[in-house]
């Protein structure tokens, strides 16, 4: 633990004062960063570029519409528009398997394991990707057309997942696994997508039964059409909940010029410290500390873009009260430092 809090004394800046924090903080707070792209940006702020309406269009990750409550049971879906142009991001390893089903719009999408090479896709609206990584990956994509690039995200519940490898194999579910899909095209998915797609966006309440039994449906659908035949007797990948990890990278954005604290993220999700580090990491690929200052400058990395703040404005807003430490670590972490990333 010792050596933990020494390493994120080193990494982080040191944190903006109570004082400057009201100066700097505008009347809402972001969301960054959620699963398979899941990211929030910003609201529209008065000095930002483009008009409000513009910007919600373009923005990285505006959630259009998202599943929430007891109607919802061991599903999890979401809506998003994504902006034309994605830099690398980091695709969590969550314990749910998830479903990427792209709503409208066309695009390049590559994929990589850290570090590794970039694998393309060529996507259109109506294709999907399974993803059950045991270890988080990276991800970007460029759009190839003006249309909205939209997506929907779908993270089945494991109780779900079970009851229907139940059903099919009559087996313990932690001997199957689903194997990676990217960019194919599944008719019957997409008919029971479409149809949890249509009962997210309707205007009546949404019906538990109807939900849970297209859920069924689907759960059963993968597991008969995607377990992957080698890959039984491997052992299921642990980490956080899809649920746990969209509270952490929320609380994560909301406090993001705050000073790091190890024991609110641990207290978010009900376990200790150390146990934290360890799910937090298999899920994400880094330490909690590492995670907030890729958070940073991804926030910091947009606003340069999109804004005409000044760099010592941008590095106060993502938590950086020294502007040659912001700079250092802006540097570190794009390969530039801040004004040459906004001439380019």
């Amino acid at each position: 633990m010792a050596e933990d809090r020494a390493a994120i004394s080193r990494t982080l800046a040191r944190p903006v004062g109570v004082l400057l924090k009201r100066l700097s903080r505008r009347s809402c707070p972001e969301l960054v960063c959620r699963l398979r792209l899941g990211i929030l940006h910003p609201t529209m702020r008065s000095s930002e570029l483009t008009s409000a309406e513009a910007f919600e269009q373009h923005v990285p990750g505006k959630l259009v519409a998202g599943s929430q409550g007891r109607f919802w049971k061991d599903l999890l879906v979401q809506i998003f528009s994504r902006q034309l142009d994605q830099d690398t991001l980091i695709v969590p390893a969550v314990a749910e398997p998830l479903i990427v089903w792209v709503l409208s719009g066309s695009a390049v999408v590559e994929e990589r394991e850290l570090g590794g090479t970039w694998q393309p896709n060529r996507v259109k609206a109506g294709d999907f990707f399974l993803t059950t990584s045991t270890s988080p990956y990276e991800l970007r994509w460029k759009a190839t057309g003006p249309q909205a690039f939209e997506v929907m995200h779908l993270y089945l519940g494991l109780p779900l997942f079970k009851r229907a490898v139940k059903d099919v194999f009559n087996q313990d579910a932690g001997l199957v696994q689903l194997r990676e899909v990217s960019g194919e095209t599944d008719t019957v998915l997409s008919v029971l997508l479409e149809q949890l797609r249509s009962e997210l966006i309707s205007r009546h309440k949404p019906s538990p039964l109807f939900v849970q039994g297209i859920g069924q449906s689907l759960a059963v659908h993968l597991v008969r059409t995607y377990t992957d035949p080698n890959a039984k007797g491997r052992e299921r990948r642990g980490g956080l909940p899809a649920f746990k990890l969209r509270k952490i990278t929320e609380f994560l954005e909301a406090h993001l010029d705050d000073e790091f604290s190890l024991s609110r993220l641990a207290s978010e999700v009900g376990v200790s410290e150390f146990h934290f580090c360890r799910l937090f990491k298999k899920t994400t690929g880094f330490a909690p500390s590492r995670f907030l200052i890729r958070m940073r400058m991804e926030k910091a990395r947009r606003l340069l873009r999109e804004t005409t703040k000044s760099v010592i404005e941008v590095g106060l807003d993502v938590g950086y009260s020294s502007p040659s430490h912001f700079a250092q670590i802006f540097r570190r972490e794009v390969g530039v430092v801040p004004t040459h990333y906004r001439g380019r």
